[in-house]
């Protein structure tokens, strides 16, 4: 397997300068001495583990992953995307294949907290900045664990069943391990997220304006959400509500502390996109992967017929279809003026979130009418009629000549998650009224999110609540790398099969917009969980291929 490879760790954008001494090998014979006695040390190899914090920009060799949902569709077929389109997936070719990253992640926390040690900083004790760098180095033994723990739940929502490694292992020995089951690695992150979360800062400037690290509601986070998934019916089959319990719990354990609130839609910078380094000042922001400055996500995704424009991901007919009304009432085709006017008086994440014909980008109007400046028949021009609008930065340049960049900070915990986290786990529970104690009830949750958003609350119950509340992830959270997870968790990949856009003609000063099917996917049971690459599996005879995937 890939994770028989010892680290050689890499010089860190972030790291401290001078790099010569991170050319480490643990199988080649540098002593662990070396590497844990100097604070400067023991700082860039925590911050290494943070490096491989995921994010979305182009999962997918370039494609966001929502391009292998309902959410959107990929503009070239050469993309392995179109691999999951077409049920070219396989252990021989496997898509998004980060186990090795992963586990690389994981040796390095364990390989951290194994030789890490105090003792070995007391020498310098009389330097002016001992105490500040000895409490840091403590902080970093939670940090490591709650990263470590965070990692496993990347692996194990992708491939269920994973090898449960909480200590470095020999060459020898690699090659040996067997899967844990998927509940016991649940327990395992949850565990050591409440046991590292009291002592993590509630907020990094409460710990030497520390910036870009673990929190205590980063761990409670990825405790909630491991235990979402854990109650899901992917792995909760049965409808186990002692599982939903303990799901609520987590969440509510975030939700009772008020750390977090959720600002009006109009003033959140998370909603600013253009706002670069300004949505770390969001109230509603619990963890991020941070980055400098690019342009290449708009490089991917900037619409034909802009200088550089790509296309790449574009929205779905299938998304914009589940955005409301202002007014909270469903939008119908069947309706004369929706279907006149498709894009008028829309829930206000529709506008936050999708390029449509009519819209601005760049001070440039959008035209993806047939003959339009981004439409067909341009080669390479949006296959739905959509491009994308969340994420992107329209005061960056892809200029040859004049390029101008801007950070691209990923979100991958926010307050709204945590409350639809809660909300779904209470519905579950008991339905979208069900008290417990002083706890929100599932409606009262959900209407948070959707008052911060300038939407009327929801009133449905039973199955009609259901919907709503899952139609509401799905918009709040595009592109946000939640909607192919959320498919696979619920077992809903019928979703995905049938794919829209929008065919927009115009005559004089006139549209019409006639819904069309662009695309038929496949989707098979097997793909709610990963296939482990066959690679691994030759090295490893102990490792057991998810069903189906044999």
């Amino acid at each position: 397997m890939k994770i028989t490879k010892y680290i050689t760790i890499a010089c860190i954008v972030t790291s401290l300068s001078g790099c010569d001494y991170l050319d480490f090998d643990e199988s080649i014979g540098k002593t662990q001495d070396e590497m844990y006695t100097y604070f400067e040390n023991i700082s860039s190899l925590a911050t290494y583990i943070y490096s491989q914090l995921p994010q979305d920009y182009g999962a997918i060799g370039g494609a966001v992953r929502d391009a292998a949902t309902d959410n959107a569709v990929y503009t070239w077929n050469s993309n392995s995307v179109y691999d999951i389109y077409n049920g070219n997936w396989s252990p021989l070719n496997p898509i998004d294949d980060v186990w090795g990253n992963y586990y690389t992640a994981i040796r390095a926390a364990n390989s951290f907290l194994e030789n890490y040690s105090l003792e070995k900083l007391e020498r310098f004790q009389w330097n002016p900045n001992y105490k500040e760098n000895m409490e840091k180095a403590k902080m970093y033994v939670n940090e490591v664990r709650a990263l470590r723990a965070f990692y496993y739940l990347e692996l194990a929502k992708r491939y269920g069943d994973i090898p449960l490694l909480t200590r470095t292992y020999g060459i020898d020995e690699i090659n040996t391990v067997s899967e844990t089951p998927f509940d016991k690695v649940i327990e395992f992150i949850a565990k050591e997220c409440s046991e590292v979360a009291p002592a993590l800062p509630v907020s990094q400037k409460d710990f030497y304006n520390e910036s870009g690290r673990v929190t205590r509601g980063m761990a409670l986070s990825v405790k909630a959400r491991a235990l979402l998934y854990a109650a899901s019916k992917l792995h909760n089959p049965s409808g186990e509500k002692s599982k939903w319990e303990k799901a609520a719990e987590a969440a509510y354990d975030i939700i009772k502390e008020n750390w977090y609130s959720l600002p009006n839609i109009d003033v959140d910078p998370l909603y600013n996109v253009n706002g670069g380094n300004d949505v770390l000042s969001s109230s509603q922001l619990i963890f991020e992967r941070r980055n400098g400055a690019s342009n290449s996500f708009e490089g991917l995704n900037l619409p034909i017929g802009f200088e550089n424009g790509n296309s790449g991901s574009t929205p779905t007919q299938n998304l914009v279809d589940a955005f409301e009304m202002s007014d909270g009432k469903p939008f119908d085709w069947n309706n004369p003026k929706h279907a006149a006017r498709p894009y008028s008086k829309r829930d206000p994440r529709f506008y936050k979130t999708v390029l449509y014909n009519g819209s601005s980008f760049m001070n440039t109007p959008i035209e993806t009418y047939e003959g339009g400046r981004n439409g067909a028949p341009l080669n390479g021009a949006t296959l739905t009629g959509y491009y994308l609008r969340k994420n992107m930065n329209e005061t960056v340049s892809l200029s040859p000549t004049d390029p101008v960049t801007k950070p691209h900070h990923f979100i991958l915990f926010r307050y709204a998650e945590t409350l639809l986290n809660y909300a779904e786990a209470m519905n579950e529970l008991g339905g979208p009224d069900y008290k417990v104690s002083d706890r929100l009830t599932a409606r009262e949750a959900l209407n948070q999110v959707r008052a911060a958003a300038n939407m009327p609350p929801i009133e449905d119950t039973g199955e009609a609540f259901t919907k709503r509340l899952r139609n509401e992830r799905r918009i709040e959270l595009a592109f946000e790398d939640h909607r192919f997870w959320d498919i696979c968790r619920w077992m809903d990949g019928d979703v995905v099969k049938d794919i829209y856009g929008i065919k927009i003609t115009k005559r004089g000063s006139k549209y019409t917009y006639t819904r069309t099917k662009i695309q038929t996917r496949i989707w098979d049971r097997k793909m709610y969980l990963y296939p482990i690459a066959q690679t691994e599996l030759y090295k490893n005879p102990n490792l057991t291929q998810n069903s189906g995937w044999e």
